[in-house]
Formats: structure tokens, C-alpha cells, sequence
């Protein structure tokens, strides 16, 4: 399967955030922890990562895959522009979030795209991703 794996905004910074939440990986391990798991398994992987919320929706209506992992970051709080987008793409969408925003601030709890997404994985950091390929794999069998 081909993923596409759309990071937003504060991304950019893991491995110096919060590692309780976000665990240590900077976004550039993560990205090779991903494509070596996708590797190994017979699948490609294409990243991506922007603090714009417009270029997320660029990139979004743009898709050429199979399916795509969004870590929307904060936009998944309020960017109704982000839900939009998904909601009019063909290409199945998985939520993904490094911490569990269940058990975070009030206003982290709030998903405005949970309502158009396949599924939502978090809480596992790192893992949260593998756990968005395997579920993919599983229900978008060939």
C-alpha cells in the first residue's frame, strides 16, 4: 500500500517537546522509524509536514494513495477548513495524535474531524502511526 503521513503545525519540533505527551523521536526519526516499518512490510510512504493550514489542504486534495495518517496537530481542534478537506477526497483518512487528547486539556478533547476520518488512533505515541498502517492494512485489503 502506498501512505501518505501529514504532520501539521509544531511538528516540526518533536524531540523537543514534551516527551511525556509527544515521546523523544525528533520528526525526522519518526518519519524513518515509519518508512523502515513500511519497508519491511512491502509498503511506500510519502511525508509531509507544514505549520500552514492551507498547504495541509493542498496537500490533502493532491493525495495519490492509499490511504492517508493526518496528525493535524491543533487544526484538529478547530480547522473546520481541514475536516472539509477530507470530507471531499476519495482517499481514506486515518486521525492519528502522538499523546491521548482524552487525557489532556479540556480543549484538546474537542476533534472537529473525527466526524470524517476511518478511525482515530492516539495515546500510543510513536506506535500511534504503525497502529494507523496495520488497521488500514487490515481493512482496505486488496
Amino acid at each position: 500500500m502506498r501512505f501518505l503521513i501529514i504532520n501539521g503545525p509544531s511538528l516540526n519540533m518533536l524531540g523537543r517537546r514534551d516527551s511525556a505527551h509527544y515521546g523523544s523521536m525528533t520528526l525526522e526519526q519518526l518519519n524513518a522509524f515509519i518508512g523502515e516499518y513500511c519497508a519491511k512490510n512491502g509498503d511506500s510512504c510519502e511525508f509531509y509536514q507544514s505549520s500552514c493550514e492551507g498547504q495541509i489542504i493542498d496537500k490533502l486534495h493532491a493525495a495519490d494513495c492509499d490511504a492517508i495518517l493526518l496528525n493535524a496537530g491543533a487544526y484538529t481542534h478547530y480547522s473546520y477548513a481541514i475536516r472539509d478537506a477530507i470530507e471531499c477526497i476519495s482517499v481514506p483518512v486515518a486521525e492519528v495524535h502522538l499523546s491521548d487528547t482524552d487525557e489532556r486539556e479540556d480543549f484538546r478533547k474537542v476533534s472537529v474531524i473525527r466526524d470524517v476520518v476511518k478511525f482515530t488512533v492516539k495515546g500510543l505515541k510513536h506506535e500511534s502511526y504503525l497502529e494507523a498502517i496495520r488497521r488500514f492494512k487490515e481493512t482496505l485489503k486488496r
